[in-house]
């Protein structure tokens, strides 16, 4: 459904008029990439505690509640990013409950006109994460401190918002014309931004103990 607009735009209709079916469909087909973006901006203490599936469940039911304020704003936003915002505000709950901390709010993603946020960069220790999450080959897993540390020296040699766009398109899949609009920025700057960073980036593991070449989502 997700590569079928005239179907997209049929449900939508369905279910701006009542049609819970239709409503449901449309989550459903949203679900996986959710979760996806859930397990990767999740807390790696989390990870084991707590499912990406039922964040996404949960922020479901909060976004079945709220409904009619999607159907009523004018124009709608696109519904994977709506409901992606309420996913985000979901899991910053989880955050505090289980961690009690004072995490960034649900717009994670700062506009590039914007001075960065005081605090931790969250978006490079969800990378950092990530690229060291399959290290496993013997040689590379025993150094496992060294190269995280390594890692995150290099992820901050990288502008921000080309990391955020790094994020975005390669781990959470959004398209180019879904990340320009999360950042505020036209979409050929989004695309330039991501193949400037996925390249540094590629460079930057292959200088990694063990040539940490792969990157992958």
């Amino acid at each position: 459904m997700a590569n079928d607009p005239a179907q997209t735009e049929a449900l939508l209709a369905r279910a701006a008029a009542g049609d819970g079916a239709a409503w449901g469909a449309l989550l459903t087909a949203e679900q996986d990439r959710l979760a996806r973006g859930v397990a990767f901006r999740m807390d790696p203490r989390l990870r084991g505690r707590v499912d990406a599936a039922d964040v996404v469940q949960d922020a479901f039911a909060e976004a079945a509640a709220h409904r009619a304020d999607y159907f009523g704003a004018a124009p709608a936003p696109p519904l994977f990013l709506w409901l992606r915002g309420v996913v985000a505000n979901k899991l910053l709950e989880v955050h505090r409950h289980h961690l009690g901390t004072h995490m960034r709010d649900a717009k994670r993603e700062c506009r590039l006109d914007a001075p960065p946020p005081p605090g931790r960069d969250d978006t490079s220790a969800a990378l950092c994460a990530q690229i060291t999450a399959g290290l496993t080959r013997p040689s590379v897993a025993a150094a496992r401190g060294e190269v995280r540390t390594r890692i995150a020296d290099a992820l901050s040699t990288i502008d921000p918002a080309d990391r955020e766009v790094l994020a975005l398109r390669h781990f959470e899949q959004l398209s180019n014309a879904e990340a320009a609009q999360v950042l505020g920025i036209q979409e050929r700057a989004a695309a330039k931004r991501y193949l400037r960073a996925l390249q540094r980036l590629r460079e930057l593991l292959s200088e990694m103990p063990g040539g940490l070449t792969e990157l992958r989502p």
